[in-house]
């Protein structure tokens, strides 16, 4: 019984596998992710190359995602955008994205700022960290489900968790057409 036991504890620990989390990236790495390619008008453009080498961490490792959301309470970004419900500033939650709802969308308009009140962020943040509130803001709006998610809060919930794409709950897709090849009537 108690072999039993012991390779059942064995086996299951050597199942757990923890996701990785990397505290510090090298210098050469986070200045390569500040140079992301923005289309003249600055609404989208592309991650840099070594974005996609690191696969993608800021929207896929919940400890990135964690870090994103420890940001967005620190620098008050829930003063303007609430819980994504907006406020002063525009929701994350109604499906209207100004700027794109991609993360070098989300990551210019925090590291440059945007006009009629979005503040730049880029002398008050490292590169990481503006990667990592990127991602979180865009778990906030996302219209899909997503394996990794952030930390819970402690207090009341207002919302659904990040991973449960609380965007395609709330957004209203507008009337049905009348005929398929019809839009919808104003």
């Amino acid at each position: 019984m108690r072999i039993v036991v012991g390779l059942v504890c064995i086996v299951t620990l050597c199942g757990c596998q923890r996701e990785e989390r990397q505290l510090r990236l090298d210098p050469p790495a986070a200045a390569a992710l500040d140079k992301i390619a923005l289309m003249p008008n600055k609404i989208g453009g592309a991650p840099p190359q070594i974005y996609f080498a690191l696969d993608q961490p800021y929207e896929t490792n919940a400890y990135d995602l964690s870090q994103g959301k420890r940001l967005y309470t620190w620098f008050g970004c829930a003063a303007c955008h609430g819980d994504g419900q907006g406020g002063i500033g525009p929701s994350f939650l109604d499906g209207w994205w100004a700027y794109g709802p991609e993360t070098v969308s989300i990551f210019a308009s925090i590291r440059d700022g945007r006009p009629h009140g979005m503040p730049a962020f880029k002398g008050k943040m490292t590169t990481e960290q503006i990667w990592q509130l990127a991602g979180y803001v865009q778990t906030i709006g996302a219209y899909s489900a997503r394996t990794a998610a952030p930390s819970r809060n402690d207090d009341k919930q207002t919302r659904p968790a990040e991973n449960r794409a609380p965007a395609a709950i709330l957004f209203d897709e507008g009337p049905t057409p009348v005929h398929p090849d019809q839009g919808p009537t104003p």
